[in-house]
């Protein structure tokens, strides 16, 4: 009897921890550049946290929308994420100016959860900010694949190496920060920094 209690035991450890790796597994999410987190969005705005509370288990904060840079035809007042870091749930700061991807539910809703891209305003320079009006959506037919170690070939022409992995951390990269991923008048992509392809 007691080598079938501690067997029981120690399978229902197992199990635990196995589900406890399932959680901690479940909000890892790769890396995006902006210009991908901006096409695959519904939702892009920049907005100030002025409230939040918790409503049907999900944490609803309010927000005074900014500016849109893409989305319906309607100011947002509210972006919902769930209450559990464990569920991909966001943490955000009241009085704080964000910009935020995200997408709409179907009750018409943004939702954000810790895979989208989500930072302080203020963070962003200026040709990412300039780019949220202008060259992002102009990329959206380009793809641009991670590169975090060689050999990382391209496999299609509308396809840009995003290769700032192989020195940081990517997100504070040349790419990330000041280019965009634009299509060519041969359907090639390529990355553009300013008006002219970028060497890095």
């Amino acid at each position: 009897m007691p080598w079938s209690v501690s067997s029981c035991f120690i399978t229902l450890v197992v199990l635990f921890l196995w589900r406890i790796e399932d959680i901690a597994e479940a909000c890892r999410c790769a890396p995006v550049h902006l210009q991908q987190a901006f096409c695959n969005a519904d939702v892009v705005i920049r907005a100030k946290v002025v409230g939040v509370e918790v409503v049907s288990g999900n944490t609803k904060y309010d927000v005074k929308q900014i500016e849109m840079f893409k989305g319906p035809d309607r100011v947002i007042h509210a972006i919902f994420t769930s209450s559990s870091s464990a569920s991909c749930g966001v943490t955000l700061e009241i009085n704080k100016e964000y910009l935020f991807t995200g997408s709409l539910n179907t009750d018409g809703r943004m939702h954000i959860v810790t895979c989208d891209f989500i930072q302080y305003w203020d963070d962003l320079n200026g040709t990412q900010k300039k780019s949220l009006t202008q060259r992002y959506r102009t990329g959206c037919a380009c793809t641009i694949i991670r590169c975090s170690s060689l050999p990382c070939p391209v496999s299609a022409p509308d396809e840009c190496l995003w290769t700032d992995w192989l020195l940081n951390d990517g997100q504070s990269g040349p790419q990330a920060k000041y280019s965009a991923c634009l299509m060519n008048f041969d359907g090639s992509c390529a990355w553009y920094r300013g008006m002219t392809p970028s060497k890095k």
